[in-house]
């Protein structure tokens, strides 16, 4: 039996890597994948492989990413490994990006995205306190913040308003299997 592939996905300061980490406390049989980015490996934030911009074209013209998008100036990418851990009959979670996903569901037919959001008071003071953005970084990311996702994906929204403990519950939640 084939894993299934979630993407987490929301606007910044939703959570969605803070959320992950905590999930995988929870559910050690989840395979978290380590973007690759092309950044120094010591921005700060999510643990990720940092490269070149050069690199990270190389590694993509030879196959090595399941999935890539650009972003903020930045490309990033999805290991290939995937199909592997996949194939094993592994769940994989992967920080992916609203502008990759009906492309990721093609690839991946039975790709179900979690939604995880916040509201902009708490998206800003998340942001603030991060102090990776000026404010006018900021303003921009909160613009972003409604952006809607495409249709016709199997979507499942996760509130991170409150404790970090129930939005965990509602990831954990979200992950399991649909009844029938």
């Amino acid at each position: 039996m084939a894993g299934r592939l979630f993407a987490v996905v929301g606007p910044s300061g939703a959570g969605k890597d803070t959320l992950m980490a905590a999930v995988s406390q929870r559910r050690p049989d989840l395979h978290l994948v380590r973007r690759v980015i092309t950044r120094p490996s010591d921005a700060g934030g999510e643990e990720f492989d940092g490269v070149t911009e050069a690199e990270f074209l190389r590694m993509r013209d030879a196959g090595g990413f399941a999935i890539w998008w650009q972003a903020h100036g930045l490309c990033y990418g999805i290991p290939a490994g995937i199909d592997a851990v996949l194939a094993e009959g592994r769940d994989v979670v992967f920080n992916g990006s609203r502008g990759v996903l009906r492309a990721a569901a093609q690839r991946y037919p039975g790709l179900v995205v979690l939604h995880v959001t916040a509201s902009v008071p708490t998206l800003a003071a998340r942001l603030s306190a991060r102090g990776r953005e000026s404010a006018a970084d900021i303003a921009r990311r909160l613009d972003r913040a409604s952006y809607a996702l495409p249709g016709g994906l199997d979507i499942r929204t996760i509130h991170n308003d409150g404790t970090l403990a129930a939005a965990v519950d509602q990831m954990l939640g979200a992950l399991q299997p649909e009844s029938v």
